[in-house]
């Protein structure tokens, strides 16, 4: 058996975690290693735990979400992060995919969605609901055109596969091309795209007509 998929849960309310365990202990590929309730904390135990996902809310006392995230991004920790969270505005969910969110599920969906969207992120994938997919496409379509270097037809073949939310091992196999090559065409998309994760560069990419979500 695989190695369980090791969770942070980061979030202010400690009914929310305590259901969060629950529930995620229900499932034999999870191992809940932590708990915090603000950013401060859920830095110093990413560095001390080193989980492969963070389950992370954006409204938190003394470090945000969104902070938290570029805090992340600057250090070496290489945990997966989704945001977990009540707020479904533009501006948040905008906010945090820029910020490296790699995931964004809103508290309500139905825990079999939970478990995926974790498994998911923890392969390496991006994830986004359709409410939260549309909201960000809404306020990508908003904001000036931007001028890119077009991508090559092996890039966009590989985007497509992105966008439906296929890990590079999966890639690789239906594309028949090795691994490596399909993580040197993912840095070029992001490069071109100007995005900072996978997530982003989908929703940058569907903006501009080169792919369908």
């Amino acid at each position: 058996m695989n190695k369980p998929i090791r969770i942070l849960i980061v979030d202010d309310h400690p009914v929310v975690r305590d259901g969060l365990v629950a529930i995620l202990s229900t499932q034999l590929d999870f191992a809940v290693v932590g708990e915090a309730g603000d950013g401060r904390e859920a830095l110093a135990q990413v560095a001390a735990l080193r989980p492969d996902v963070i389950l992370l809310d954006l409204e938190m006392p003394r470090m945000d979400g969104v902070e938290t995230l570029r805090r992340l991004r600057q250090s070496d920790a290489d945990a997966k992060v989704l945001v977990f969270t009540a707020y479904d505005s533009d501006e948040r969910i905008v906010t945090a995919v820029q910020a490296g969110a790699q995931g964004y599920l809103l508290k309500g969906a139905p825990r079999q969605e939970l478990f995926n969207a974790i498994r998911i992120v923890a392969e390496g994938g991006s994830l986004l609901q359709p409410l939260v997919a549309s909201k960000l496409m809404q306020r990508v379509s908003r904001e000036p055109e931007s001028l890119f270097e077009p991508l090559t037809p092996r890039e966009l073949e590989v985007l497509q596969e992105l966008a439906r939310g296929l890990q590079n091992k999966e890639i690789a196999a239906k594309l028949v091309i090795s691994e490596r090559t399909v993580k040197f065409h993912v840095s070029a998309i992001l490069a071109k795209l100007d995005a900072g994760n996978r997530t982003e560069a989908v929703a940058i990419a569907a903006q501009h007509g080169l792919v369908n979500l």
